[in-house]
């Protein structure tokens, strides 16, 4: 007998990191005798709004599908040098994995063990996706977007150089949204208001990173020498043991608060490079409450700028 599943969450829908593969606990492994086990049947536990309104989902890389409940599941399925079947639930739908000696049916069964758990996750990225669209920018003048969790609006303002640095955010009523001025035409395209407002971004991201980093480095004993602004897909930051900072630039849209749990996050690694006990206590000594702001890191949507 061998543990065959384990679960994962992309938690990031395109800025999220991927998460690492996550065992269930030992009660809950579904463990068929090699190389074969018996079906088991679909999960019973569907609400009545499940069987009155069937459900797909798609993978766009499906290569199988299976019922699950009152929903139809089409899914990614690929073999490799595992010893477990894998379940990740992203952007795109479910993936599976599994080994190349597990029969196909023992993969059936695997999934109806979890089909409750496996339709959970794909509501919870259809939700995301859903609050993600709303968020999606469409660049012109008057549109906002939020700069330290707080809205921005965007006016566009041809007169202006503003001494070379292309927009200046003014000071304005603290019961209205700030102002972010730029220095472009009336007739801008949206890719040049997009560009203008994250080169404006980014230069507040380095600045406000920095004072960050020099913040929490002596209070948790460790030097950084380098800070990179990351625009990578898969990760909202990472450290290097030699003190080279990657952060990425989108974070200046969240609260202070979550930013400095990020940078704290990412500086505590300078001395735990792992996430063991040992290195949450050393987040925790300097962002005692970073359960909550890395829950908000997580479900709180930024907006889409593509």
């Amino acid at each position: 007998m061998r543990g065959l599943l384990q679960f994962t969450l992309d938690l990031f829908d395109g800025l999220s990191a991927d998460a690492p593969e996550t065992p269930v606990p030992s009660s809950e492994k579904f463990k068929p005798d090699r190389p074969s086990a018996p079906v088991l049947p679909a999960d019973p536990a569907l609400s009545l709004t499940d069987a009155l309104t069937p459900a797909r989902f798609a993978h766009p890389r499906a290569s199988r599908e299976v019922q699950l409940g009152n929903a139809r599941v089409a899914y990614e399925f690929t073999r490799g040098q595992r010893r477990t079947i894998g379940f990740v639930v992203g952007a795109e739908g479910l993936s599976v994995r599994a080994p190349r000696w597990v029969a196909l049916r023992d993969v059936d069964a695997a999934l109806q063990e979890k089909s409750g758990w496996i339709l959970r996750k794909l509501a919870e990225a259809d939700q995301r996706h859903a609050r993600l669209e709303a968020t999606r920018i469409e660049w012109r003048d008057g549109v906002s977007f939020p700069f330290l969790g707080e809205p921005v609006v965007v006016r566009l303002d041809p007169k202006h150089g503003f001494k070379g640095v292309g927009a200046v955010l003014e000071t304005t009523d603290p019961d209205a949204p700030r102002v972010l001025r730029m220095a472009l035409a009336n007739n801008a395209t949206p890719a040049q208001i997009r560009d203008a407002a994250q080169a404006w971004l980014t230069r507040q991201a380095r600045r406000i990173f920095i004072e960050r980093l020099d913040h929490f480095a002596p209070q948790l004993g460790v030097r950084w020498n380098k800070l990179s602004l990351s625009n990578a897909s898969t990760r909202w930051g990472s450290a290097s043991a030699d003190g080279a900072i990657r952060l990425h630039w989108r974070l200046i849209h969240f609260r202070m608060p979550v930013i400095d749990y990020v940078v704290a996050h990412e500086l505590s690694h300078l001395r735990v490079m792992d996430h063991s006990a040992r290195f949450w206590e050393t987040v925790e000594s300097v962002v005692p409450d970073y359960g909550t702001l890395r829950k908000q890191l997580k479900d709180e949507s930024i907006p889409r700028w593509s």
